[in-house]
């Protein structure tokens, strides 16, 4: 499914900030209120997102990301990087592809943070990888 950018950015957003308020989520991105919302109601209805009213102030809207979609986009990162070589370099000689690979892993190495962001926080929880998620 290949959502509109709007509910594409409220989504990565609810993703990075479990728990947020629709404000909270409107503030972040920049999005009026309003497009919010119904952006929510429409990644509520696709069965991406989960609403609730905020037990602590029952005005609020609280919004996270499901554990099914959590576990899905955990299954679709854990492609293969030799098989995604492969199609991105059209199948390149074995040689091509070990050049490329080794490229990638010093660059990998030279700008991955100490600490995972939430996102990636969030998918190795899902897959049961330990470590703390932020």
């Amino acid at each position: 499914m290949v959502l509109p950018t709007g509910p594409s950015l409220v989504l990565r957003d609810v993703h990075a900030n479990p728990e947020s308020s629709i404000k909270e989520v409107a503030e972040r991105t920049s999005l009026p209120q309003s497009y919010v919302s119904e952006s929510v109601a429409r990644l509520r209805d696709d069965g991406l997102v989960v609403t609730e009213v905020d037990p602590a102030d029952g005005r609020r809207t609280l919004v996270r990301v499901t554990p099914e979609h959590t576990r899905a986009v955990a299954r679709k990162g854990a492609r293969p990087v030799e098989a995604a070589l492969r199609d991105a370099l059209g199948g390149t000689d074995p040689e091509a592809m070990r050049a490329v690979a080794g490229a990638l892993d010093l660059l990998a190495a030279r700008i991955r943070p100490g600490e995972p962001g939430p996102i990636l926080g969030q998918l190795r929880k899902a897959q049961g990888v330990p470590g703390k998620p932020r």
